[in-house]
């Protein structure tokens, strides 16, 4: 059984340009850091093979100390480390992944066409290949078959399974139909695994969340892998973590945010509510976490009485709701009020209370 490490689109040196200057720069110190996050979990975990199919930078422009990181972080680990550029990390003469800078760990494809990597001492072949500029149009899997050797064939690439985009789109036949016994995939930012498929394949996501459009755990997929089966689970790198909460407006903030301190959290205050002091709930929010976002789509409290005098039917239904209320002992009072809620919204024609 053979044991990775996979991960992709860690998208170094971002500008996260909707940060104030010094937190963006703080952002991409911290994913500098992730890098001895993501090196741990190999040494913990076993790791004898990583797999990095693309996105490690955000663009061709890298910082220095960035580089120097990274291929130190690559350099210090045990087992072969195998990198597919991506269409942010394109491979070109004047790329970071051309420079004479990386340790003998690591290896780097440079060829749109699909190439073979083996590792005898581990009984294992990669096959990959590299963006070598922004845009792909082709299945880089069309046609493609693994060797059958007698080795263990592993995928590694940059591209989007079933779409239609100018990143490289893998038709789910060609991984069918690739003999590979795991496929190692990057591009899409949120995590997915095939276990079942022909070729079982999997995105590990991208590697840290840089918006609100990437919440929750991040990090890389451990896959342990043999013959025809591969399993695989998420394990979270370190760092901030984006949350997008909606809570009622009576909800205990403090509970809410709990274990967040470090966090980007965006939360929507929704129900019925009075006055709600916000700049108060702000200030709270604030504390309790990295960055806090406050939506206040809250509406004002309805008059549950206000049809009462009505010679109607609805009139006649809350007087009686009202005098049931009234007599009721405090267990029965919640059914009541929902009762009431609910023969309120079908005399409405409503789907539901307000």
């Amino acid at each position: 059984m053979l044991t990775l490490l996979h991960a992709a689109d860690l998208h170094l040196d971002s500008p996260f340009r909707s940060l104030p200057a010094a937190e963006a720069q703080a952002r991409r110190a911290g994913q500098r850091k992730a890098l001895e996050g993501l090196r741990d979990l190999a040494l913990d975990h076993g790791a004898e093979l990583m797999l990095l199919p693309g996105d490690l930078f955000d663009s061709q422009q890298v910082y220095p100390e960035t580089l120097e990181t990274l291929a130190k972080t690559l350099g210090s680990l045990p087992c072969p480390v195998v990198i597919a550029p991506g269409n942010h990390d394109y491979y070109s003469e004047r790329s970071p992944y051309a420079r004479p800078i990386w340790p003998e760990n690591v290896h780097i494809f440079t060829s749109e066409a699909v190439t073979a990597l083996p590792f005898p001492e581990l009984g294992v072949t990669v096959y990959g290949c590299a963006f070598t500029s922004p845009f792909r149009d082709d299945d880089p899997l069309a046609g493609f078959a693994a060797e059958r050797d007698g080795t263990l064939a592993i995928g590694c690439f940059h591209g989007d399974v079933g779409g239609r985009s100018r990143y490289a789109p893998i038709a789910p036949e060609s991984l069918a139909h690739s003999g590979l016994a795991y496929a190692a995939l990057g591009h899409v930012h949120a995590m997915e695994f095939h276990a079942d498929a022909p070729t079982p394949w999997a995105y590990s996501g991208c590697a840290q969340g840089r918006g609100f459009d990437e919440l929750g755990d991040k990090g890389a997929l451990l896959a342990r892998v043999e013959g025809g089966r591969a399993e695989s689970r998420l394990l979270a790198l370190p760092g901030p973590r984006y949350w997008a909460l909606s809570l009622p407006a009576e909800a205990d903030l403090r509970q809410a945010l709990a274990g967040k301190e470090g966090d980007y959290v965006r939360l929507t205050l929704t129900g019925r509510s009075g006055a709600l002091d916000l700049p108060a709930l702000q200030d709270l929010g604030e504390g309790l976490c990295r960055v806090f976002q406050l939506r206040d789509e809250t509406l004002p409290p309805l008059d549950l009485w206000a049809r009462a005098e009505e010679d109607t039917l609805t009139g006649h239904f809350v007087r009686e709701l009202r005098g049931r209320l009234d007599a009721a002992g405090d267990a029965e009072k919640p059914l009541l009020l929902d009762a009431l809620r609910w023969g309120l919204a079908a005399l409405e024609g409503r789907e539901g209370p307000q």
